[in-house]
């Protein structure tokens, strides 16, 4: 199987970064005219090279100093460094500093290829190799083969396009079902094909007649063309110099730096906590030291928050950027740091989260956060607190890749618990449950003739609602609580009134008997001694059976209520009709009264409106046919 990589050039100026780009494929990489009168190169190059088992695409970057924003972005997504050294010149400024911005964007190998080797003597190309590797020996990328070579008379390019195929074994793997993204390097546009932009697809796959956006600024737009290495295809995988053609997208809305995503789980943010890592050249960096921000293919200047007290040269430490624009990251992204004047690499940086909190300003240790996926999913969930993580946030926000979502979650269910569609401590939780049963255990303690708590009521012990639900659910579940209705209440709660409320009840009966049709409402029954509340007993009757609610606060005793419907059958069976007049003059109520006892009647099914009077409605009907 063919593996894609792509590699990109590094080194100083004049050391013949083009020239041997030039010789491994035959594509002169220089393409304005600017370049080609000064002889440097000043702009993106770009090259396709097989290798043996290996289809490789090389970025070709500026040496010059004054091109290093460039060279970033060029770097900026690459799986294999080629760096070049002058075997007449050897090692130089820029060739340290390229070094640095490799090591800091986490490339994980790489090879050496000496050049102008033609130009010197065998005793000193051997001092140049030497001097390579021991200025290369602290750096954290592997640099698998150290080869001379000359461009001129290609002595040297069969050793390195070994070298380099043996390198890319070590380059990092890509998803191809994770989210799409690809950061731009080239914008342009072309008739007939509209906008296009190029980059390296850094993770995921998009296809011709996708929907994706481009940010900052979430522009739509849909795939019209795809081409790879300048091949047109269906679709692009991870690892692969792309060029896409946009339908919907201005070309001035196109630039370098922007990312173009697939996807609603993208966002932008102008704040990130992220691990940082200085040179021991750099100054220290303190609070709200400004600085150039590297990200993707995009330079930003920020702000810099140090968790701590400043980050002294050479040191590392927690800091949150906070950007003056835009940026799209995700989890793990690296980030190269360079001063802000003069612009000079001083450090690197591991994002650890891309949408911090905005509260506290100061950010915690993100070392938890660049631990394996389950440990920095629970390390962000007990973050979050009573704001939970949302599921939706995992691929960008923690870096899990779509399809490993459901697993890395269910191996944090130990710590973990899902609810409403996040992601919550579960200590959360358990102090939700606690609270929940205090306050059903609380509330029938002081409504002890209620059946239990209003839903609505319980949801407000808690500032999240779904908390409160979910804590709840599962005392439900384990039959710990019951709901009914809208009340909850502890399984082991029952209405059930003292020796001193029986004599409260019955009081309430008997006004309400007295009263007769007409009932009674709370107001009017509220001189009725006793500690509980009038509503407290009337809803115990109601539940009882013992009193039934007429309207919204009107009440009959259920005694009573059977005289009514009793009349209401007799007027029904002999006349085929029941309105106010025919109850005024079966029980001499008025309008006031006639009318709430009508409505109850339509409700119960007793009756059957039709205009201004009733028929018999479907629970009357087969009692009249008897009568």
């Amino acid at each position: 199987m063919t593996r894609h990589v792509v590699i990109g050039t590094a080194g100083h100026v004049d050391h013949g970064k083009t020239a041997l780009v030039r010789a491994l494929t035959g594509v002169d990489t220089d393409r304005l005219e600017e370049e080609k009168r000064r002889g440097i190169t000043i702009e993106l190059g770009f090259a396709r090279c097989a290798l043996d088992g290996v289809d490789a695409g090389i970025v070709d970057v500026p040496g010059h100093e004054d091109f290093v924003r460039t060279m970033v972005a060029g770097a900026t997504g690459i799986d294999l460094a080629l760096l070049v050294v002058a075997a007449d010149e050897s090692v130089m400024p820029q060739t340290v500093e390229h070094v640095a911005i490799l090591d800091f964007l986490g490339i994980p190998a790489g090879v050496v290829a000496v050049t102008k080797a033609d130009l010197v003597e065998p005793a000193w190309l051997d001092l140049v190799r030497s001097d390579v590797r021991e200025r290369l020996g602290g750096a954290r990328i592997r640099w698998t083969d150290v080869v001379p070579v000359s461009s001129v008379t290609g002595a040297g390019l069969p050793e390195l396009r070994a070298a380099l195929a043996r390198a890319a074994g070590h380059a990092r793997a890509r998803q191809a079902d994770d989210l799409f993204r690809l950061p731009v390097d080239r914008a342009f546009s072309v008739a007939g094909a509209g906008t296009v932009v190029t980059g390296t697809v850094w993770s995921g796959t998009v296809r011709v007649g996708d929907e994706v956006a481009l940010l900052p600024g979430r522009i739509r737009g849909r795939v019209r063309g795809v081409q790879t290495h300048g091949e047109p295809r269906s679709s692009a995988e991870p690892g692969r110099r792309t060029a896409l053609a946009l339908s919907g997208v201005e070309r001035e809305a196109a630039t370098r730096g922007a990312t173009v995503v697939q996807g609603s789980a993208w966002r932008e943010t102008e704040a990130l906590d992220a691990a940082l890592t200085l040179l021991p050249t750099a100054p220290a960096i303190g609070q709200r030291s400004r600085v150039r921000v590297h990200v993707g293919t995009a330079e930003v200047l920020a702000r810099v928050t140090p968790a701590g007290e400043a980050v002294p040269p050479g040191g590392a430490g927690t800091v949150r950027f906070r950007f003056e624009e835009p940026v799209v990251v995700r989890w793990g992204d690296r980030l190269v740091i360079r001063a802000y004047s003069p612009p000079t690499t001083i450090g690197g940086a591991v994002v650890g989260d891309p949408w911090p909190a905005p509260r506290p300003r100061r950010p915690a240790d993100v070392g938890p956060l660049l631990a394996g996926p389950v440990e920095r999913v629970v390390a962000a969930v007990r973050r979050a607190g009573g704001r939970g993580v949302p599921l939706e946030h995992l691929p960008v926000r923690l870096g899990i890749p779509p399809a490993d979502v459901e697993s890395t979650v269910r191996a944090a269910s130990s710590a973990t618990v899902t609810v409403g569609g996040r992601l919550l401590a579960r200590q959360i939780l358990d102090e939700a449950i606690a609270a929940v049963r205090r306050a059903l255990a609380d509330y029938h303690a002081a409504h002890r003739l209620e059946p239990g708590m209003p839903m609505e009521q319980l949801r407000q012990i808690h500032p999240d609602a779904d908390i409160v639900e979910a804590g709840l659910d599962l005392l439900t579940r384990d039959g710990t609580a019951a709901v009914e209705g809208n009340r909850a209440r502890l399984s082991t709660h029952a209405a059930a009134p003292t020796a001193a409320d029986a004599g409260v009840i019955e009081s309430v009966r008997n006004a309400l008997r007295a009263a007769g049709s007409e009932g009674l409402t709370t107001e009017e029954l509220g001189a009725v001694p006793g500690d509980v509340p009038i509503g407290a007993v009337l809803n115990f009757l109601v539940g009882k059976a013992a009193v039934v609610r007429i309207g919204r606060n009107r009440f009959l005793d259920a005694d009573i209520i059977q005289d009514v419907l009793r009349h209401a059958r007799q007027e029904l069976a002999e006349s085929g009709e029941l309105g106010p007049a025919q109850l005024r003059a079966r029980l001499g109520l008025t309008r006031k009264y006639s009318i709430p006892l009508l409505e109850w009647l339509d409700a119960q099914g007793y009756t059957i409106r039709r205009g201004d009077i009733r028929v018999p409605g479907p629970r009357l009907t087969g009692s009249l046919a008897d009568s």
